[in-house]
Formats: C-alpha cells, structure tokens, sequence
C-alpha cells in the first residue's frame, strides 16, 4: 500500500520545501519508505540525478532526507528562468524548451500526463509520497489547467495539508482567506491545516489556531517554531541568498540577475574563518575581499550585460589590479573568458559577445546540455573531490593549458598565468571538505573542523526531531490517502 500527502502553502517561501524534507526524514526514521514529489517548481537552483536528467534542489535534498538518490520522477516539469518573461522548460529531467509565461499557460494541460506518469512510477517505490505545492492553491486565476496545486491534487485524488507563515504576518487572513476564495471542491480538499515559522511559545497562538479551525473546519496540526538551523541546509529560493559568516576571509559573490545552483556558496559560508558577502545590484564590489566568486547563472549573456550595468566589471578590474583572486563557476567562468559566441541564438538573439577578458578562452553555445556528476581532481592539492555539471555551452583556448582539475583523464578548467583568475563548469566543489581547506589555506585560513555533509545530515536530524515535536504526524499519516491502485495500474 502506498499514501500520499500533499503540503500546499498560503504563499511562496512559506517553508513548504523545508517542512517537506522535514516530514519526509521523520517519516524515514519511523522505518518508512517515504518519496518527495513536487509536479512543478520553479527555480534556476538545480540538481543533477542518478538517470542523467535535472531536478529543483529542493527536491534532491528531500530525497536525500528519506534516504534516496535524486531522480527526474521527484520534479517532472522544471521551469528555470531565463528572462521576466520566458523560461527554459524540463520535462521529466530534459530541456524541453523556452516558453513564454502565456505559452506554458498553454502547454500545462499537456504535460499533466507526464506529471502523473512520474508520480505514479515513484510511488511504487515508496510507502509514504510527501508532494510539494508551488506557490499558492488561492490563486484562484490560474487554477484553470493548474498542475501544481489543486489541479494535480485534483487528477492524483491526493488530500492536501495548508500552511500558513506567521512571521510575514496575517497568518490567520492567510489560511482563512484561501478558504474563503478555493472552490467548494477545492476547499473540501484540504483536510489540515499548520502554522509554520513562529518566533517564541507556539503556545501563545492557541487560540489563533482555535478561530481558524472554527473557521474552516479543517484540523489543525500544529505550530511549528522557527527552526534557526534552517540557514545549514542548501536552500532553493533566490530569496534565501543571504550574506553569512564572521570570517576574516572575505568572498564576494555578485546577486546576478538570473543566479544559478548557487548552493556553491554554502559550504564556503559554513565555513569559521569565511565571510560569505553578497552584493546587491547597486552596490560596489568591496575593496577588501579577498575573492571575487562570480557564480553560475541561467542567462550568461544576460547576466554578463546586468555585471556591467551595475559597474562591477570596473570594481573587478580594480580588484585584480590589487591583487584579488576571482573564481568563475559555470557561467561565471564563461564570463570571464574573451568572448561568448551564441550563433544560434540560444540565449537571446545570436551574436557574438565581448567577456571580461581575465581568461583566455572563448566560448561558444550550442549543442546538447551537459548533465552529468563527476569526480574530479584538484591538481594544486591532489585532492579528489565529487561535482556536477549542468550547463550549455563549450569552452577552449590557451588558459586551459593551465586547467587546475581533471575529469576522468581530460582537463577542466581555466587559469591566469599568475593563477590568480580562476574558472571551472563544476559544481558542489566545495562540499568536500579536504579541498575546501586546501583552496581556502591560500586566503590564510587555518585547519577546520567542518564536515560538511555530515553537518547536513545532522541538521536533517535536527529538523525531523523539531517538525516531530510541533507537528501532530500520526494525524498527518491518518489524513494521507492509500494511492496504490493508482500507482499499480500505472505501473
């Protein structure tokens, strides 16, 4: 027999992916077979998986939570922005295309199926599927031909669990309002509620509970505290980027417009000895810093024109003339080469356009995406490290004579002469701890203690114990419902 649950929220960044990971790790350790599901995120932040396709982060930390390998069935339909008005569409973990917000509206009713071909399959696998909305179910505008809310919910005949966040305020307006605005059959869906994010004695807004379950009808399942460890897992909203550490080691990393897989930055800023600074568009490139980390993007060339509107190009030439050192990832590396060619208009109208020049090499777009996860070799240290690659677009020219990694037997990477400019396509480098000590030794820092991804499966404990503590989950269990005739037949 497999279940299935569905945690919806009153809005965007209510907590939905961390409550889910949360749930889907307590349910693991209660002896469960538990999936995550998520028929349609949004986010440039991305996973690569162990079948070759990509999945939202979020999504491949759940699955981490319960145990499992990331899989393209956990986040059928992936939409990665490219502009304010288009993005690049992944179905079932392959690039699909670029669509228009209009044009998608279009297309939803046509990739439900294989939304539900993935939740299907993945439940045969599973005791327990925990499913992520997006956004919110109250937006009533776009429930027509809707595949992430109630529109899967819906198709799936899966029961819903809301929940609301109290620290933005008007956490009572929120539940209750969506109430008021679903459709009866909408509303009858939902059969809990939750309050999640509350700063103090979750005590204090029992009868804040009380009047919305008055109100509703729906039960109420808990109010979940603040959980202050949150900031120690790789997070997948834009909107968590934050500057963190106290560190006299400075790292600058610029808020590009379209930042991408930038859970790069976390290990780096877990680090004690590491100040992590992300600069805001409108604000300079700090004179201190001693690294400049240009991170990967979704629009190269798009971003590449936004460094330059914001005068960072000057402050990274005044860097460099200090005697800074700068690190390119992805896209950041692309950037930092002499020239980007996009013949085919990948990205934009085709054109051939002039890089930062601290690199020399050129790089061309085309071709299929690279998805695939590697393990590597840092030269300078020896140290051998596992990454990923997600990205369009190939790269050569005379500074990859000085490549500083190597992938299975070919080089990978680009350096200045000096070796001061750095650039690679990895990803995840630094969650390995021996290298991340060996990089940052070059900026002074002493021995670590961190371990890394140990510290991300504490913090994974951590949270299961807390939503395990403030969240009623037999009654969550009890309101799931059996899918395993859906998923057989499927199968």
């Amino acid at each position: 027999m497999t279940r299935a649950i569905m945690i919806q929220g009153t809005g965007s960044n209510v907590g939905k992916s961390m409550l889910v990971a949360g749930i889907c790790r307590a349910f693991t350790k209660r002896g469960l077979k538990v999936a995550p599901f998520k028929p349609q995120n949004m986010s440039n932040n991305a996973a690569v998986t162990e079948d070759g396709g990509e999945i939202g982060r979020a999504q491949a930390l759940q699955a981490r939570a319960c145990g499992l390998a990331a899989h393209t069935d956990m986040n059928p339909v992936l939409l990665k922005p490219e502009s304010d008005q288009g993005a690049q569409v992944v179905v079932q973990g392959k690039r699909m295309g670029t669509l228009k917000a209009r044009d998608y509206g279009r297309e939803k009713p046509n990739l439900l199926p294989k939304v539900l071909e993935s939740f299907h399959r993945l439940a045969t696998r599973a005791d327990l599927v925990v499913i992520e909305g997006a956004g919110s179910p109250a937006e009533t505008n776009l429930r027509q031909g809707d595949i992430a809310n109630m529109g899967f919910a819906e198709a799936a005949d899966v029961p819903v669990i809301l929940v609301g966040d109290i620290d933005r305020g008007g956490v009572i307006a929120q539940i209750v309002g969506s109430h008021t605005v679903l459709s009866p059959a909408d509303r009858a869906r939902i059969r809990g509620f939750a309050v999640n994010k509350f700063r103090g004695d979750p005590s204090l807004f029992t009868e804040g509970s009380k009047e919305i379950e008055a109100r509703t009808s729906w039960a109420d399942l808990g109010t979940l505290p603040w959980f202050s460890q949150a900031h120690l897992l790789p997070a997948e909203d834009v909107m968590d980027i934050a500057s963190r550490g106290s560190g006299a080691i400075k790292i600058a990393v610029p808020r590009l417009s379209r930042i991408a897989n930038f859970d790069d930055l976390d290990p780096l800023a877990a680090e004690p000895d590491v100040t992590v600074q992300i600069i805001e568009p409108g604000q300079p490139l700090p004179g201190d810093a001693d690294l400049v980390l240009i991170p990967g993007t979704k629009s190269t060339i798009g971003d590449l024109a936004f460094f330059r509107a914001q005068g960072w190009d000057i402050d990274l030439h005044a860097h460099v003339r200090r005697g800074g050192h700068v690190l390119g990832i992805c896209g950041g590396y692309q950037m930092l080469g002499q020239w980007i060619d996009d013949p085919q208009g990948i990205e934009g109208p085709a054109g051939r356009h002039r890089g930062l020049g601290y690199l020399d090499v050129e790089t061309v777009m085309g071709g299929d995406k690279r998805l695939a996860e590697v393990r590597a070799t840092d030269h300078g240290s020896g140290h051998t490290v596992t990454a990923y690659e997600i990205h369009i677009g190939r790269t050569e020219g005379p500074d990859m004579a000085r490549a500083w990694l190597s992938v299975e037997g070919r080089p990978e990477g680009a350096a200045s002469p000096d070796g001061r400019i750095m650039g690679c396509y990895l990803h995840g480098l630094f969650t390995a701890d021996a290298f991340r000590a060996a990089y940052l030794s070059r900026f002074g820092a002493g021995p670590s203690t961190l371990r890394f991804e140990a510290s991300v499966e504490d913090t994974l404990d951590q949270l299961a114990d807390h939503i395990a503590a403030h969240l009623d989950l037999d009654r969550l269990y009890a309101l799931s419902s059996d899918i395993s005739v859906a998923a057989r037949s499927a199968g």
